[in-house]
């Protein structure tokens, strides 16, 4: 009896097993559900605190652009920033090159240095041994801060997704479990080399490689990369049904897939897209290598928009205003909701071939915009 229990149990334990792994379409999740009533009622509640706390001195100065008042982000542009930073940032079709497109579609690219009321400027980075004329605060400096803050929703969305997964990771901390503690170490291992890179370089990275010619290039390299990389794992069917888990890569497979994170850092190419191809090439399927460059993402992402925060928030807030930094996080956090769900289901089925092409066709339309 025992023996015929216990075969019950490793049966039901695998069915089991199958059914969660097998992804179930997107209208029968409830994540999306629960992600839009959580920051619903929270942005409420911010909206309702701002406008009941008096503006501050910053705050209350009219910021001037051109000798005319630049006013703060519109409801519509702050709506369109949120759903591009939220859906691009996960899709492996590059978010740099949406927000430069979007950017010059909503008029929110000037150079122009920013001043207050009463004439002085408002200062992105203030004038410092380092810095010694400073940096004044531009309209695409602010807009470009913005992006990365609101990246925030989007942070906030991908945690509650995997909160199983990353409870997992705390119990392994405290000894309870072995798996969350190896996923714990594969997440930091993928993004250690990024991270050291882009700390060293990133100055460099910032003067010379933001452009759009250089974001161009990333887009069609980027699509040959996922074009090879699909044809690699064709050629090799168990792939796509892999059951391995991000928790079971090995300490080298972790640092190729950082190591490949590491080309994210020139503009256009989609940290992404990097992170799932090196999740191939370790033996993850397609929806398991969307899943731990998720989680990847996570640290990488939330230290960038605490730092640009930081650095440049108060200034950015000062002229874009508090309420259209929680509705683009806001529209930031349910956009990636929907891509994130969106794209573990797809891949579960078909590969990134789709993805190659539309950021081909996204460098074309760059390159017809800027060049044509």
């Amino acid at each position: 009896m025992q023996t015929c229990g216990a075969a019950w149990n490793r049966k039901t334990s695998a069915r089991g097993k199958h059914k969660l792994d097998r992804p179930r379409p997107f209208w029968e999740q409830t994540t999306v559900r629960r992600i839009f009533l959580i920051l619903s009622f929270s942005l409420a509640a911010a909206l309702s605190a701002s406008a009941q706390t008096p503006p501050s001195t910053a705050q209350s100065e009219t910021a001037l652009i051109g000798g005319e008042p630049l006013k703060e982000l519109s409801t519509r542009d702050a709506i369109i920033l949120g759903v591009i930073e939220g859906v691009t940032e996960f899709l492996p079709i590059s978010s740099t090159g949406h927000l430069i497109i979007a950017g010059h579609a909503l008029g929110l690219e000037s150079e122009e240095p920013l001043r207050d009321s009463a004439g002085q400027p408002i200062w992105y980075k203030e004038p410092s041994k380092k810095y010694p004329e400073g940096i004044p605060l531009t309209q695409k400096l602010a807009v470009d801060t913005y992006t990365v803050v609101i990246q925030a929703g989007a942070i906030i969305a991908v945690v509650l997704i995997y909160w199983g997964r990353l409870t997992g990771i705390l119990r392994g901390l405290m000894g309870q479990n072995t798996p969350g503690l190896r996923l714990l170490r594969n997440i930091i291992i993928a993004c250690v080399p990024a991270v050291a890179l882009g700390l060293t370089f990133g100055k460099l990275i910032d003067d010379y490689l933001f452009s759009i010619e250089a974001v161009i290039v990333a887009l069609i390299s980027g699509a040959v990369l996922m074009f090879a990389a699909e044809r690699w794992r064709k050629q090799r069917p168990s792939t796509a049904t892999s059951k391995l888990d991000p928790a079971d890569l090995t300490v080298q497979q972790s640092l190729g897939i950082g190591l490949m994170q590491c080309l994210a850092l020139w503009p256009g190419t989609s940290r992404s897209m990097v992170t799932m191809v090196g999740g191939y090439f370790a033996g993850l399927s397609p929806a398991r290598s969307a899943e731990f460059s998720f989680l990847v993402g996570l640290p990488i992402l939330t230290g960038a928009a605490l730092l640009k925060g930081y650095k440049a928030g108060p200034a950015m807030i000062s002229v874009l205003g508090v309420p259209s930094v929680l509705l683009g996080s806001f529209v930031a956090a349910l956009s990636a909701a929907i891509a994130v769900k969106f794209l573990v289901s797809y891949l579960a089925r078909n590969g990134l071939g789709i993805f190659a092409v539309y950021r081909l066709v996204l460098a074309a339309l760059l390159a017809a915009w800027f060049f044509g």
